[in-house]
Order: C-alpha cells, then sequence, then structure tokens
C-alpha cells in the first residue's frame, strides 16, 4: 500500500489506537496497520501547521513593534473583515473568527499539493463536504440565533397560499448548497492535480512549472470563492425579515 510520508509516519505511531477506535464503533479498517489515509492525514497536518501559526502569532503580538506574523494575521483579518462587512453586514464580526479558519484551512489543504511528497487533501471529495457540511450547520444555527422561530420565514416566501410549497423548494436549495459547494472545490482542484501529474509524467522540467502556477491561481479562487458563499450564505441567514 503506497502511503505519503507524512501519512505513514501517523500510522506508525498512531496504527494501533486508531484501529481499536474504529473497531469499537463497528468501523473495520481494510488495512488495519494503516487506517488513517493520506486525505486524513494531510488534513491534519495543515491543523497543525494552522495551529502552531496561531499560536505564533498571539505570542508575537505588540502593539510597539509588530513582527511579520502579525502583519500576515492583520491583512487576512482586514481582508475578511472587508469583504464579510460588505456582504453581511455591520454584525459581521461576529463571524470573522470562523471565516478565517475556513478560509486559511481551505486555502492550506488547497496549495499543500504543490509541494513534494504532499497532496491536495481538498482534491478528495469527503473534505470539500465535510468543509461544507460544517459551513451549513454553522450558517443554519446563526439563522436562528439572530430570528429565533421567525426563521422559518426565510423558507416560506412572501404568498402564504403558496407557502408548503416554497418550504419543500427552500429545503432542497439550501440542501444542495452542500453538494455545490463540495463539487465546485474538490472539482477543480482534482483537476488541477491530475492536468499538473501529467504534465509532470510528459516533461519533468520547464513546461510544468507553468501548470503549478496555473494550480496556485486555482487554489486561490477556489478559497475565495468557498469563503464568498460562506459569508452570501451567513447573510441571507442572519438578514432580519420586516
Amino acid at each position: 500500500m503506497h502511503q505519503l510520508p507524512f501519512t505513514a509516519l501517523l500510522n506508525h505511531l498512531l496504527a494501533g489506537p486508531v484501529t481499536a477506535l474504529l473497531n469499537a464503533i463497528g468501523i473495520h479498517p481494510v488495512h488495519p496497520n494503516a487506517p488513517i489515509p493520506d486525505y486524513l492525514a494531510m488534513e491534519i497536518l495543515v491543523a497543525i501547521v494552522l495551529t502552531v501559526f496561531f499560536v505564533a502569532v498571539r505570542a508575537s503580538l505588540s502593539v510597539e513593534n509588530p513582527g511579520t506574523l502579525q502583519h500576515m494575521m492583520e491583512a487576512v483579518y482586514n481582508f475578511i473583515d472587508a469583504q464579510s462587512e460588505e456582504i453581511i453586514g455591520h454584525d459581521n464580526k461576529r463571524y470573522i473568527s470562523y471565516l478565517t479558519v475556513l478560509t486559511l484551512f481551505i486555502l492550506c489543504s488547497n496549495l499543500l499539493g504543490l509541494i513534494p511528497f504532499f497532496e491536495t487533501p481538498t482534491g478528495t471529495p469527503v473534505v470539500p463536504l465535510g468543509c461544507a457540511v460544517v459551513t451549513w450547520f454553522y450558517y443554519q444555527l446563526h439563522g436562528l440565533r439572530a430570528n429565533g422561530p421567525g426563521y422559518i420565514k426565510h423558507f416560506l416566501g412572501p404568498v402564504w397560499w403558496l407557502a408548503p410549497l416554497m418550504f419543500v423548494i427552500e429545503v432542497c436549495s439550501h440542501l444542495a448548497r452542500m453538494m455545490s459547494l463540495t463539487i465546485r472545490l474538490y472539482a477543480n482542484m482534482f483537476a488541477g492535480d491530475m492536468v499538473t501529474l501529467v504534465f509532470f509524467s510528459l516533461v519533468p522540467v520547464g513546461l510544468p512549472v507553468i501548470f503549478l502556477g496555473l494550480h496556485f491561481g486555482v487554489a486561490l479562487i477556489q478559497t475565495f470563492i468557498f469563503m464568498l458563499l460562506a459569508m452570501v450564505y451567513l447573510g441571507e441567514a442572519t438578514a432580519h425579515e420586516h
């Protein structure tokens, strides 16, 4: 069984406990000695990197002498703050922490495949699906928090006698958002990985660098689109009906 080096390390350290846990909940891994797949190992790596980054930023905060990490984090914060204020409105500050973590997680996951001996976890369907499901529940819960029971009005439409039909349509529409977010991110990152691999196999040097640049551009665009749609859904869910 082929594994990435980091995946092999995690399986070497954690295969026993992970396999025991999976068996205990009724899941029997195909490879008990390697229950952690590459995409999960890459997610864990991204989570570790971001955790270390956030801790380093927190430890280096300074009003008088801000460092490089602080400037980077401030740039990210200001960008997300500006975008979310325009889309969500004045209450956007409440959601910036989630949007920042979501954006950085997807961006790092998208770019990880550019590094040798790693792969893009968002090129596996379950990873974008996880991000989409968490985002879906997040904006629904905040819609309920902002509007209370009145949140149901978002699903009924303006015409009372069409409300039952509109409710079904709106529920299906909201559920389809998870699939839309998943497929858009997965398909683009998977295609980018495949194109890069094909050209590296045909021409080891020179031309593939162009496709690495293309992968980088796609990674940025898809991160921005996912973030923007999350903001749009949050803005719609938390808007007050008049």
